[in-house]
């Protein structure tokens, strides 16, 4: 009888001892006490735990510590500002969440081509009384049945980087609809150009003068405010790969060519050259919230949706257009 109640003693300890690893694996802590959250380069592990769990209204508590090099940590679509993690230093954080659902955590220093590949999720429950928030709509891409994958080269291109200095009071003279929001979402700048082209409005006008046209548009669809919003995300997270001026010559970009191999059907690992007119103009601003929000498949370009808010993803589709024409706001690409 001893014999039997040792052995299933040994047994319950063997269940208590699974069930603290399992909780550990998964970034479950005993309430109040803090989770240790270790980073390191995408190639030796990322973050660890990758996994973490937490309830709506109860503190988490995390101590973040890098074990290579210096690291950064902060929740998407959350307002606060990213951790540094430096070697051997550890960082005390305390994050709260009103809504349960699934919330991702990344880096938002590069460390590496893969640099993109650090992230993690927070799985945050009920406490029995908050509700989730309702399903937000799909994607306008999705909405209007795009196919963000294809090529789309603009039939028109202008001969020189079209300005918006001295359209307004043509664009005054214009059909409300082009100046609408809808229609600048889902329309490329190739096509704007074609149909004011058959406007009466336009009658008289040069090619190049009605690309302005058109740039006076997608400026009529933005502000300073959301352009300086555009700037500083694209400065953070698209500068490196697709570089300060737009060109597809980042820091990054070569290694990230090197490190991947394109996927059948889904285009080049080169990063997008946002100055080329023969290739953004035949996007519709549609297109690029999509690329942005889902990624690039096979591609190496990551997916935002988790990480910015629809705002900020349709401020940065804005800056993305300042490669391309040339606005009477305040813009500086420097």
């Amino acid at each position: 009888m001893s014999m039997k109640r040792e052995w299933i003693a040994l047994i319950i300890l063997a269940a208590l001892i699974s069930l603290s690893i399992l909780a550990v694996g998964i970034g479950w802590g005993r309430q109040g006490e803090a989770l240790l959250l270790r980073a390191s380069m995408p190639e030796a592990g990322g973050w660890e735990p990758a996994d973490i769990q937490a309830i709506v209204g109860q503190p988490l508590h995390l101590r973040l510590t890098s074990q290579d090099v210096t690291h950064s940590f902060a929740v998407g679509q959350m307002e606060m500002e990213a951790v540094d993690i430096e070697p051997g230093e550890v960082k005390d954080v305390t994050l709260t969440f009103n809504q349960p659902g699934t919330y991702s955590y990344y880096c938002t220093r590069w460390c590496g081509p893969n640099h993109w590949r650090m992230r993690g999720t927070i799985e945050v429950q009920s406490d029995g009384h908050s509700q989730p928030e309702p399903d937000a709509q799909p994607p306008l891409y999705v909405q209007l049945g795009l196919d963000i994958d294809a090529p789309h080269p603009a039939a028109v291109t202008p001969s020189a980087r079209p300005s918006t200095a001295g359209v307004g009071k043509l664009l005054e003279k214009l059909p409300e609809l082009y100046l609408s929001q809808t229609y600048y979402r889902s329309t490329s700048p190739a096509q704007a150009w074609q149909e004011l082209r058959s406007e009466s409005v336009a009658a008289g006008l040069s090619d190049d003068q009605i690309w302005g046209l058109v740039a006076g548009i997608w400026q009529a669809n933005s502000n300073a405010e959301m352009l300086a919003t555009g700037q500083k995300l694209y400065a953070q997270n698209c500068a490196a790969c697709h570089g300060e001026s737009g060109a597809g010559d980042g820091p990054m970009a070569d290694d990230l060519a090197a490190s991947l191999q394109p996927m059948e059907g889904h285009g080049s690992t080169t990063p997008i050259d946002f100055t080329d007119a023969a290739n953004m103009l035949g996007a519709s601003p549609a297109v690029l919230h999509g690329k942005i929000t889902r990624g690039g498949m096979g591609t190496g370009m990551p997916y935002w949706g988790p990480i910015f808010t629809d705002d900020q993803i349709w401020a940065l589709v804005d800056w993305l257009w300042t490669f391309q024409f040339d606005y009477d706001l305040e813009v500086n690409h420097e």
